[in-house]
């Protein structure tokens, strides 16, 4: 990441001033004439460079759009504007001026988070919109330490996504949690291949069986062992074709994202243990590939689960919530304080809500309300929809406990989340995070491709429970 956060260089940066579409009076005399003059109409993430007599660089000027709105969030929203100077200031030493308009830790991590660019298969080097060599002095009440770790979290998130399967399949997937997990001291432990078969885990075989990378259980451990249990399940499809339901081929063209679940607890996972909270943390992720071959699971089979439960299947392209589910189920068998899981794992969750609003489900009303006001304040959406409890019907099937997928294709998210609901008993406080794990268009706190989805709200519900020692 080409933005350096540094505290020592405040007296020799420049300054960044603040200035709304309707309000340029409070910039200084020089820059608020250089903004008319060029007719710099402040909109959000414009910037505009203020040269001094001599035509060396005197400032910038960072537009906020329209004056700030009263809305729940506002400031939030406001304040990531200030991604876009990774990518239009120059190189050199940089600050926000005195009296800027901002939320000085949610503009610090938006300039790193801006400053973000996959140059891993550029050949010809960095691309035209790289990011220059920046040095950043945040405000003085800003912890610089928490804004790297949360930027590095997202930076991992984005990195694993935007990954190619052909570099990111399940044996990679392990790879990668191992090197995070020896960055901060946690143990890894994995059960592969036929291995799934002797301890249980069924469901997670039969999906990631017709692969040439075995189907796999990654399980990490963290933090003192007697601390509030905290654990993660994340989705690591590294590629699904939707197996013998095979999707088009337009639908498979962004399904190496479909490990995104799996990404965003990676990068979650970062940020705790960089930031050295006080919890027990475990991760699991059932990776897998959902491919095609004379041993895939087919549509019609009856799977039994590590739960017990028998699932007949109804469509193998609804494989995210098998893999899942045997994960959910042995996480569940500890009784954490707190069980979420992340998935990009239905479509009707973006026809609901969209690309950028991830929808979360929970019977914990405290849960709710904390992620609600933390997603809120720190600009990382979310949004609550509801187990409903009687659509739990229409999974019924005439010759299983219960079938993979619904008959009348209502409600697809909602009853996805029941699937997963039925596999989870113990937990104190259980969620389900829906998220899409890809930025459709790009913004100023990163490009488009792949994307941290509800992790820094989640992030600051946790930093608030189990604080640093």
């Amino acid at each position: 990441m080409p933005i350096t956060l540094v505290s020592d260089n405040a007296a020799t940066a420049l300054p960044v001033w603040t200035a709304t579409r309707d309000r340029l009076d409070n910039l200084p005399e020089a820059a608020r004439r250089w903004a008319r003059a060029t007719r710099f109409d402040a909109g959000a993430g414009q910037v505009l460079l203020v040269p001094d007599a001599d035509g060396a660089t005197a400032g910038a000027v960072l537009g906020l759009g329209k004056a700030a709105g009263t809305g729940e969030g506002a400031a939030g929203r406001r304040a990531l504007a200030a991604g876009a100077l990774a990518t239009h200031l120059p190189a050199g030493n940089w600050q926000f001026a005195e009296g800027a308009d901002l939320d000085g830790s949610l503009a610090t991590l938006a300039v790193l988070l801006g400053g973000y660019r996959f140059d891993r298969y550029r050949t010809g080097g960095k691309g035209e919109d790289a990011a220059a060599d920046i040095r950043f002095t945040p405000p003085s009440d800003v912890d610089a330490a928490e804004a790297q770790a949360l930027a590095a979290g997202v930076a991992l998130t984005r990195d694993l996504i935007n990954t190619p399967t052909s570099d990111m399949g399940p044996a990679e997937l392990e790879a990668a949690a191992r090197t995070l997990a020896d960055a901060f001291g946690a143990a890894v432990t994995t059960i592969e291949g036929d291995a799934l078969l002797e301890q249980n885990f069924p469901m997670i075989h039969a999906v990631g069986r017709a692969s040439a990378s075995a189907p796999r259980l990654i399980d990490m451990r963290w933090g003192r062992a007697d601390a509030p249990k905290v654990t993660l399940v994340g989705k690591g499809v590294c590629f699904d074709t939707g197996g013998l339901d095979i999707k088009p081929a337009s639908g498979m063209l962004l399904m190496k994202k479909d490990m995104g679940g799996a990404a965003n607890v990676l990068g979650l996972a970062h940020m705790i243990m960089a930031c050295g909270l006080d919890l027990h943390l475990r991760v699991l992720i059932p990776a897998v590939e959902n491919a095609i071959s004379a041993n895939a699971f087919r549509p019609g089979d009856i799977l039994h689960s590590r739960k017990g439960k028998t699932v007949e299947i109804g469509n193998t392209d609804a494989e995210g919530r098998l893999v899942l589910a045997d994960a959910l189920a042995l996480a569940d068998e500890e009784a954490p304080q707190l069980l979420i899981d992340m998935a990009t794992l239905t479509g009707a969750a973006r026809v609901a809500l969209g690309p950028d609003l991830p929808p979360f489900f929970t019977d914990d009303d405290g849960f709710a309300g904390d992620l609600a006001t933390a997603s809120m304040a720190v600009a990382d959406p979310v949004w609550r929809m509801p187990l409903w409890a009687p659509y739990a019907a229409n999974l019924s099937s005439r010759v299983a406990d219960i079938n993979n997928v619904t008959s009348d294709g209502f409600a697809g998210a909602v009853t996805a989340a029941l699937f997963l609901q039925g596999f989870v008993e113990k937990a104190e406080s259980w969620s389900h995070f829906d998220v899409y794990g890809w930025r459709a268009k790009a913004s100023p706190i990163g490009p488009v491709g792949g994307e941290a989805h509800a992790t820094r709200a989640l992030f600051q519900v946790l930093k608030a429970r189990f604080p640093r020692r």
